[in-house]
């Protein structure tokens, strides 16, 4: 089978992996490659790519996997298609079918963190004979269920507006970003990172009053622990480049999902999985009961971690914690 093709280092380089374009159902596909032995995907979440995985690369290579973290279409050097739909939760478990016939495995390990956690519990409902195992992190699974995701999210916001809600229209969150893409990115990254987040009596940048922005309630101040200016550089000029819409157009599509994956109604994911989130993450508070609930919708469920002290961005910000629990977890399903 022909080699994926390699390409040249970008300035987002990360040190001892392998840059690569393959083809998949929606155009190329951006990856970055470190070792060999069982495949391990790694899909990143919003606003990132998979530089957000360069702590993850070397570790989990070096514990004995072919470590490859994926840009997401829309994102980074991977095709951006025009069309809203075209992101929907079905074309990214198509694209991470792909990139496994791409590299010329037949089964993969899958993780997943922020919109990737969706992605990669998907990938594994729905193709188990390719995904044979999948991590989630931060984002918790939550089976599909009667509630159309635009009427939950708008009961959400009360008297403001939720943040999935604000993204619904094309343009609107764009318009906001584009002129000050380094500024806006350094403010969401702040707001859900555990050293610099609003107090939680604060206003929430995730819920937007009529006539404002949500970028009117990030933090201002230095940069989270975990980010350093050289990190913003890489994510800002990658998105200064694209623009954000790909990644906005995820949350465009969360309607398209439900009904694509209404016949999955309850649907209990049996592979093999992993947990870990961050105390002070709110995906965790509010997914709560859907943490609660894994007894009985991941009865694969190999291990579950809440990381105290610990917000969103939990690869970047627990890089060595996660590290441990996941290549602790990878040998374990690959004994």
């Amino acid at each position: 089978m022909p080699q994926p093709a390699s390409t040249p280092e970008p300035s987002s380089s990360v040190p001892g992996a392998v840059h690569r374009l393959v083809d998949g159902p929606g155009g190329r596909i951006h990856l970055l490659e470190q070792g060999t032995g069982p495949l391990v995907l790694m899909i990143h979440g919003f606003p990132e790519t998979s530089y957000s995985w360069r702590h993850q690369l070397p570790a989990v290579a070096a514990a004995g996997f072919r470590a490859v973290a994926v840009d997401v279409r829309g994102y980074g050097r991977s095709s951006a298609p025009d069309d809203v739909d075209a992101y929907r939760l079905t074309a990214l478990v198509g694209d991470n079918v792909g990139v496994v016939h791409a590299l010329g495995e037949e089964t993969a390990t899958v993780v997943g963190h922020d919109w990737g956690s969706p992605v990669a519990a998907n990938s594994a409902l729905l193709r188990p004979d390719m995904f044979t195992a999948a991590a989630m992190l931060s984002v918790p699974y939550a089976p599909w269920n009667p509630m159309r995701p635009t009427e939950g999210f708008a009961r959400i916001g009360g008297s403001e507006e939720f943040y999935v809600s604000y993204f619904q229209e094309p343009g609107r969150a764009e318009a906001e970003i584009d002129p000050d893409v380094r500024g806006w990115l350094a403010g969401f990254y702040s707001a859900l990172s555990a050293d610099t987040m609003p107090p939680p009596d604060g206003a929430s940048p995730f819920f937007v009053p009529s006539g404002a922005r949500m970028r009117d309630r990030f933090p201002r101040g230095p940069l989270p622990s975990w980010l350093t200016e050289a990190d913003l550089d890489v994510y800002s000029a990658e998105f200064a480049r694209t623009g954000l819409t790909g990644g906005l157009n995820r949350y465009r599509n969360v309607d398209r999902d439900w009904g694509d994956l209404a016949v999955w109604d309850g649907a209990r994911l049996t592979r093999p999985s992993l947990f870990i989130g961050g105390a002070l993450d709110s995906s965790t508070t509010w997914m709560a009961d859907a943490i609660a609930a894994y007894p009985r919708t991941l009865p694969g469920l190999v291990s579950s971690h809440i990381l105290e002290g610990c917000g969103h961005w939990i690869q970047q910000e627990r890089a060595t914690e996660v590290n441990d629990l996941l290549t602790g977890w990878l040998h374990t399903v690959h004994a």
